[in-house]
């Protein structure tokens, strides 16, 4: 946090969560409350009630501002589930692999192998589409196409810290496999998979926003910031704020995780922790 970028993607980082927390209940209008007299209503204007309209209406005079932030409880809650549910996932395989290898250590990498070499975009269009439209499914479908990255990060880490002293002589104490892997192996694992989650929690709030753009992420009753973009494609000329507004506060919070990712990284680096 010494970083100013850092400092800088936290504090937007914060106001995103604080307006996807709080926002509801100071916005007048919800995400899907239409009306056709206050449709495509540019920003700062006002409504046929009298109301506000800070970032104005789309085609069916939904508030805008009311769309973004329904879009941002959406993009965060299926982000870091699916950053949990993955991780914890490729924690668990990625500490049986690299501690036991062998075998179990062939078919879980063979697994892995077989799924990175399919674009994740693709499989999670795939699920998506089987599954149907819904909050659960999208964390179903983009989990089952993380849990990799995680597991070869732990697998990396367990195959590095197996054969360490300190291990051996806890086998020779007469420690078990689940208390050597759970004291002595998962802390070495630690740093890098938070490295990891940092940057699939950016990486997640696109592909939800893709397959929401797609029509197979959250159902149309429920704001998101894939449809709402995909709302305002057709209207880019006249109302380039629907899709406009939405995109960009896509853009700066992945943009911010991608900073604080970088931090993290440079924080995991023993070097550059000893430089500075």
């Amino acid at each position: 946090m010494k970083s100013k970028a850092a400092r800088f993607a936290a504090g937007v980082l914060a106001l995103f969560v604080l307006v996807a927390v709080f926002g509801p209940l100071l916005i007048p209008y919800d995400s899907v409350s239409t009306g056709v007299a206050d449709r495509l209503l540019p920003p700062g204007s006002t409504r046929s009630d009298g109301a506000f309209a800070p970032l104005g209406t789309d085609q069916l005079g939904r508030d805008v501002l009311a769309q973004v932030v329904a879009g941002s409880r959406v993009s965060l809650l299926v982000a870091v589930t699916v950053v949990v549910v993955a991780g914890l996932l490729g924690l668990a395989l990625g500490l049986l692999a690299g501690y036991y290898g062998g075998w179990l250590d062939t078919i879980i990498s063979r697994i892995g192998d077989m799924q990175l070499a399919f674009p994740s975009i693709l499989l999670a269009i795939l699920l998506a589409g089987a599954l149907g439209p819904s909050l659960t499914n999208v964390i179903i479908a983009l989990a089952v196409t993380r849990w990799v990255i995680f597991a070869r990060v732990v697998r990396g880490s367990a195959l590095s810290t197996r054969g360490r002293e300190f291990v051996d002589s806890a086998r020779v104490m007469g420690a078990g496999d689940l208390r050597i892997m759970a004291r002595y192996i998962y802390p070495s694992c630690v740093q890098p998979l938070l490295v990891a989650a940092t940057v699939q929690v950016g990486l997640t709030m696109v592909a939800e926003a893709a397959l929401s753009f797609l029509g197979l992420g959250v159902p149309i009753d429920q704001a998101s910031w894939g449809s709402t973009i995909a709302n305002g494609r057709d209207y880019l000329a006249s109302a380039w704020w629907i899709a406009a507004i939405p995109g960009l506060a896509l853009t700066l919070v992945v943009i911010c995780i991608g900073l604080l990712g970088d931090a993290a990284r440079e924080g995991a680096d023993p070097a550059k922790a000893v430089v500075r």
